[in-house]
């Protein structure tokens, strides 16, 4: 079977799972240090306790292939709007980058905050990730013009904010469907370009408010 024909699996984890939300977490940090505001260091050292914790409160994912643990995205909602979620902690490991392990995380995501009632997700992406912009940008997230930095003393890497606007629309018999994700923009985060073709999109409008250091979600 070759890599392309692999199955990929996506698992929630569940509450006794903090074990395995520890070792996907401090492998992504490891292999992209500059994809998350939280270090290797910072994450190494938690208590059993913290991982116990956030498996229980944040919603986590898992990437799955050939039995192995191959990537990793959260969602949260946001502290102060009601109709907005946030992508988070999203990675892919190396070995499976071009196999769509990054568009089924996000899918994901996608529909646990639909499901949730959310009308927006949003994300913060690094400046210099060209593979993730690339991806998030195929997947319909538009940069809405907030930008930022990493915490000290990382505050040279850039990142700016992008959105997924998860409105429903009206079908002719009536019934509701899935909205087109907000088009990307002409001009020009952690995770992997995906082969799929651009998905069919319609325009999206409005910005996010939200600054690294106010309201911000674990990263």
């Amino acid at each position: 079977m070759s890599s392309r024909e692999r199955s990929i699996a996506i698992r929630r984890l569940a509450a006794d799972e903090a074990p395995r939300l520890r070792a996907i977490r401090l492998r992504s940090l490891a292999d992209a240090p500059d994809a998350f505001g939280t270090t290797y260091d910072e994450a190494a050292a938690l208590p059993p306790d913290s991982w116990a914790a956030q498996v229980r409160e944040i919603p986590t994912f898992a990437a799955v292939v050939d039995g192995e643990d191959v990537g990793l995205v959260r969602g949260a909602r946001d502290d102060s709007r009601t109709d907005t979620a946030w992508l988070i902690s999203m990675w892919v490991a190396p070995e499976v980058r071009g196999q769509g392990v990054g568009q089924a995380l996000i899918d994901a995501v996608v529909a646990w905050a639909r499901a949730g009632g959310a009308r927006r997700l949003l994300l913060d992406v690094g400046d210099h990730n060209r593979p993730a912009i690339a991806l998030y940008a195929r997947m319909g997230f538009e940069p809405n013009g907030t930008t930022g930095s990493l915490p000290a003393p990382r505050d040279h890497i850039r990142e700016h904010q992008r959105e997924l606007r998860l409105e429903s629309t009206a079908t002719p018999s009536g019934t509701t469907s899935r909205a087109r994700p907000a088009c990307p923009k002409a001009s020009p985060e952690s995770s992997t370009p995906s082969t799929s073709p651009p998905p069919r999109c319609s325009p999206g409008t409005g910005a996010a408010a939200r600054s690294r250091g106010s309201s911000s979600p674990i990263s």
